[in-house]
């Protein structure tokens, strides 16, 4: 009898060695499906800023006492947890969803022809980011929802949603140098509008933090803070960001500038004239759950469409396909 060499197949081989040169040899997906995995990347981001809100409104921050286990004993919520238990092993399971949605959108990035790193490395850099928020929010629970753990929990959600929302624009766009469509000076105001942004949220945590929603029943330590005045700092920063779109918007109209700028820079006006609206009208009810989990939601949104009007700001054309020739081949003698 021949001996049969006990060796993986060649394709299998490879495919264990490097599953997504693998897969990339042999799928190259459409344009368009890559756009579609980039932005369900993006919305499990925001669903899972809007879970870990409701976590958090319902008290069931420490519903699973334990991490990365449940319980000293169980990986899962038990029926004696009740419905704290299984909020909080709801938004862990989550995480998976988030990690398949974002590993399509690898996936899909690595695959298409031709390679684009950048693309590919920005799936990668949400992956590292989701997978550092969750190291972090085990950190959380172990120490009993402390607020500054919170707040860094929020933060990186908030760039993980920053990743998102660039991949899914660079998804539609080519690989050439970027191209300026604005005046510098709108440039540097866009600039501005970002980081007063980031200040905003950054304070939007600190309001959290040092506010009533501690995240569970029990004796949760709150930011020794004057939560009335942070929350008027937090108001301040809203109201510049508001004037600071106004000026863009005003600028982007006087330069003749792209109509895309000028209409991603009116939609972050209405959505931050919205998530204002929502913001006093919590903060005059003494904060009803509802509509603090819905101020949540509005932060992801105002954070994207901020994004998305400095990526108006300049232009990566798609490359073109050379022309096709319509002069007849010549008929050989």
């Amino acid at each position: 009898m021949v001996p049969v060499p006990n060796e993986m197949p060649r394709g299998a081989a490879a495919a264990v060695r490097n599953p997504l040169a693998f897969i990339a040899a042999r799928w190259t997906p459409d344009p368009r499906t890559v756009r579609r995995a980039a932005l369900t990347a993006l919305v499990m981001s925001v669903v899972i800023v809007v879970t870990g809100g409701a976590v958090r409104l319902t008290g069931s921050g420490l519903g699973c006492p334990t991490w990365p286990k449940c319980t000293a004993d169980s990986i899962a919520a038990t029926r004696e947890m009740g419905l704290h238990g299984a909020i909080e092993f709801g938004n862990r399971l989550l995480t998976y969803v988030l990690c398949a949605a974002v590993g399509w959108a690898i996936v899909a990035a690595r695959s298409t022809k031709p390679f684009r790193r950048e693309l590919t490395r920005l799936g990668w850099l949400q992956f590292w980011i989701v997978v550092a928020n969750a190291l972090l929010g085990g950190v959380v629970v172990l120490v009993g929802l402390n607020p500054y753990t919170v707040a860094a929990h929020f933060m990186l959600s908030t760039a993980l949603i920053a990743a998102a929302t660039v991949m899914w624009h660079r998804a539609g766009e080519g690989d050439a140098a970027p191209r300026p469509l604005v005046a510098p000076s709108l440039r540097r105001l866009t600039l501005a509008l970002v980081v007063v942004t980031v200040l905003l949220i950054a304070v939007g945590t600190v309001v959290t933090g040092a506010g009533p929603h501690a995240g569970d029943s029990s004796d949760v330590p709150r930011m020794p803070l004057d939560w009335e005045a942070v929350t008027r700092v937090h108001a301040v920063l809203a109201w510049l960001t508001v004037l600071l779109a106004v000026a863009l918007w005003v600028g982007l109209k006087v330069f003749d500038s792209p109509r895309s700028a000028l209409t991603r820079t009116r939609d972050l006006f209405l959505v931050l004239l919205a998530q204002g609206l929502v913001g006093y009208v919590q903060y005059f009810t003494d904060l009803p759950e509802v509509l603090v989990g819905l101020h949540m939601f509005g932060s992801a949104v105002v954070w994207i469409y901020t994004l998305r009007v400095l990526l108006a700001t300049r232009e990566r054309p798609l490359p073109t396909a050379p022309p096709v020739s319509t002069t007849p081949e010549p008929v050989p003698a």
